[in-house]
């Protein structure tokens, strides 16, 4: 079956051929009869008109060029999950905005260039900078023996120009580990629900960084009710509504009170695990040939 379809997946330098887990994304297109490219988002040469639909995948050398890549993100005619939604989704301050809508998430306090923070007396927190992939320049520090490394590490995202995020470290990431929920659209073009996967702790040891991206340990999962209630929110808070988007990842972890919290709306460039649930990756696929 042919439709003459072109696609581009679009990826990075590190990644010139994909990421591992979107392979199966391609090959289930081109079963399709779509004509897929992989290509580089900062690739110069790129004719991005020519492609009846651009889709982010592996993008993640972005971090250290954010706004030239909302730039980028803005200027593609047909791109999935759109410009608008990429320059929202690249800043975690979007978490303000979903807590503002009533969504649960993790106590987060945002540090801005030029403003000090004073470490909390006690406890386990993260920082992060809230322009970040896959766990960069996170680290998770012991209070208040760590106190002077905490403070540190938000003092360095500052002056380099960053803001920074600090959220306490909620222990249930080291037992019931996140829950990913993946959305994609059924065939009236709704965000719907996918499959689900667990995710084991990204932070190693207080002091000792981030585990390298991909080393977490990923099984699947059934969602609880709570977890798909408190998807559908947040999806429903989405600017622009959900409808347009082609792939969602909700991640969340249990609360001190056991239900859940939003860590994440991944809305970017998420892996989607296609590898780990089978059906996804043609579900995806589908999806893409609705929309085309």
């Amino acid at each position: 079956m042919s439709h003459d379809f072109r696609v581009a997946l679009v990826t990075c330098a590190n990644f010139p051929d994909l990421w591992d887990d979107d392979h199966p994304l391609r090959d289930a297109l081109r079963e399709r009869g779509v004509i897929v490219d992989a290509v580089r988002w900062d690739d110069a040469s790129a004719d991005w008109s020519r492609y009846d639909l651009t889709v982010l995948r592996s993008p993640w050398d972005y971090v250290a060029r954010r706004d030239a890549f909302v730039e980028w993100a803005r200027g593609v005619p047909r791109l999935a999950n759109p410009g608008d939604i990429v320059a929202w989704n690249t800043d975690k301050r979007y978490l303000s905005d979903l807590a503002a809508a009533g969504i649960p998430i993790i106590p987060t306090e945002f540090v801005a260039p030029g403003e000090a923070w004073t470490a909390p007396a006690e406890g386990e927190w993260v920082v992060k900078p809230t322009i970040s992939a896959g766990s960069q320049d996170t680290g998770r520090y012991a209070l208040p023996a760590q106190r002077a490394l905490a403070e540190a590490h938000v003092e360095r995202l500052t002056a380099g120009g960053r803001t920074a995020m600090i959220q306490p470290y909620l222990a249930a990431v080291d037992t019931s580990g996140e829950t990913a929920v993946l959305c994609t659209p059924d065939a009236t073009g709704e965000l719907t629900f996918s499959h689900a996967i667990r995710k084991g702790a990204m932070l190693n040891a207080p002091g000792q960084g981030a585990k390298d991206p991909g080393a977490e340990t990923i099984t699947t999962r059934t969602p609880a009710p709570a977890e798909l209630e408190l998807a559908e929110r947040v999806l429903a808070t989405i600017p622009g509504g959900a409808k347009r988007l082609l792939y969602a990842r909700v991640d969340m972890i249990p609360g001190p009170d056991g239900s859940p919290m939003l860590i994440e709306l991944e809305l970017t460039e998420p892996s989607l695990f296609l590898r780990t649930a089978p059906g996804a990756a043609g579900r995806l696929a589908d999806a893409i040939l609705n929309r085309l």
